[in-house]
């Protein structure tokens, strides 16, 4: 017989935390949900975050809260339909957050690459659960929505990085040797390999120190 899992207990500044984040970002888009779907959203983020992905079920969240599997699926019409909003909320913080970064005025692309990677790292040292979301890709190869959303995570982060890039080539800061969107994609799949060891660790190595290291090694090789 499988051992049942039942989430333990979580910090109050964690599910404070959570409950924040998830109506900010509602607040950014004047999405109108209920206070029982941003429940299931809060127990569908605390269940990733302990849990992994995999263990996210319709049956295990209506435990979790105590609620029926009918029930449940009153307010959310599937586990996909969770995840869905989870993404939608993830990327408008995120957008939210670099565009902030890039407003501010007197930065060099240098200094403008550390700030959104820091604070990227950052967010994923307070919200591990968006990573074993983005990090499923088993799951989304079989769901154009979730594959579509993570894509356009990907897509943002990837403009932004290019356009970075491409201003500080041109003002002379990095070498012209390699294309903007050959750099890009090398700075990001380094990033995610890091992140990736971070979550293979089960968040015991130190994101934040060796996204640094990778990040300062990377724009060594292409500064003048």
């Amino acid at each position: 017989m499988c051992e049942k899992k039942t989430i333990t207990f979580v910090s109050e500044h964690l599910l404070t935390f959570i409950k924040s984040f998830i109506k900010r970002s509602l607040k950014m888009k004047n999405i109108k949900f209920t206070d029982r779907q941003i429940e299931i959203m809060e127990a569908a983020t605390l269940r990733i975050d302990q849990f992994g992905i995999q263990e996210l079920t319709i049956k295990n969240l209506a435990a979790d809260l105590g609620l029926s599997e009918a029930a449940l699926y009153r307010h959310f019409k599937s586990k996909n339909d969770i995840m869905l909003g989870l993404l939608s909320y993830f990327i408008l913080e995120m957008k939210e957050r670099i565009a902030a970064i890039i407003s501010q005025e007197g930065n060099t692309p240098t200094e403008q690459l550390k700030a959104i990677f820091a604070s990227q790292l950052k967010t994923f040292l307070k919200k591990p659960a968006i990573v074993s979301v983005i990090f499923s890709e088993g799951i989304f190869q079989f769901n154009k929505e979730l594959s579509e959303k993570v894509s356009t995570m990907m897509e943002l982060m990837q403009t932004h990085i290019s356009t970075i890039i491409k201003k500080g080539q041109k003002e002379g800061i990095y070498r012209e040797l390699i294309g903007p969107a050959t750099i890009t994609t090398i700075i990001m799949g380094s990033m995610r390999m890091t992140v990736l060891k971070w979550k293979l660790s089960g968040h015991h190595s130190d994101l934040i120190k060796d996204g640094n290291t990778v990040l300062n090694g990377l724009l060594k090789m292409i500064e003048k």
